[in-house]
């Protein structure tokens, strides 16, 4: 009789709780916002290759902007052009060829020659139009010290004239300016140097050629009458300065 009882007593519980669940199962519940839709308006665009003409155009705006003019052109030397005559000296010309105009714009720049210093194996181009004179003085410091001084000029020119008139692409300096502390530790050491040096005043070069003699080189810078001239044939090299008219050979 106590069983019967309790499985009456169970059955309206039991069929309340199916009442309950019967419209989840029948209907199942859904979000109210499509939580990955809202998001996708802000993810960040998947990268997409450019196109050439797209790489192109990004690069011409990158690009200088640089124009030659037809005017600029018609100034170019060309070929078979002859240069102005000059005279005087050989050094002078050459002095007057540095100091020539830039070439234009679109002209191949070609060097007169390029200067070599043994020593410190500094390189320095001599340009027409290019200034050069307060390179030149500091091309040519005591490379001993590193002093400098206000060499003469006039020296480029030599060198520059000896460049032309043997089409030598490269010129070696043996010795440029010499400080007097230098100067004095070659003459306690034995070597053939001056006590009053045009070396330590800024006014002489000492240079060779490859290629061409010792005394055809001499000859040459002798014709010059700048200064005095120093010949060194077992050294091969030859000393030039603006000082007064006198030769003399060394060892």
């Amino acid at each position: 009789m106590l069983p019967m009882i309790a499985f009456l007593v169970a059955t309206p519980a039991l069929a309340e709780a199916g009442a309950r669940e019967a419209p989840t199962a029948l209907f199942p519940s859904e979000p109210l916002v499509a939580v990955v839709d809202e998001r996708e308006a802000h993810f960040v665009p998947a990268l997409r290759e450019r196109s050439k003409k797209e790489t192109w155009l990004v690069e011409k705006a990158w690009r200088p902007d640089v124009h030659v003019h037809d005017a600029d052109l018609a100034r170019t030397h060309r070929p078979g052009e002859q240069r102005p005559r000059r005279t005087g000296p050989p050094n002078v010309q050459a002095e007057a060829r540095l100091a020539e105009a830039m070439a234009p714009v679109g002209t191949g720049i070609q060097p007169i020659t390029t200067l070599f210093n043994i020593w410190n194996r500094e390189a320095m181009p001599l340009i027409a139009g290019q200034p050069y004179k307060r390179r030149f003085q500091a091309f040519l410091r005591d490379h001993y010290t590193a002093e400098s001084t206000q060499a003469d000029t006039r020296l480029a020119g030599i060198l520059a004239a000896a460049a032309i008139r043997f089409h030598a692409p490269r010129v070696e300096i043996v010795s440029g300016y010499r400080s007097p502390k230098y100067n004095l530790m070659l003459r306690k050491k034995g070597h053939q140097v001056a006590r009053e040096s045009q070396h330590t005043q800024g006014n002489a070069v000492d240079f060779r050629i490859h290629g061409v003699e010792t005394e055809v080189l001499r000859e040459f810078v002798r014709g010059l009458r700048m200064g005095g001239v120093g010949f060194y044939p077992r050294t091969h090299f030859v000393h030039a300065d603006t000082g007064k008219i006198r030769y003399w050979q060394g060892s």
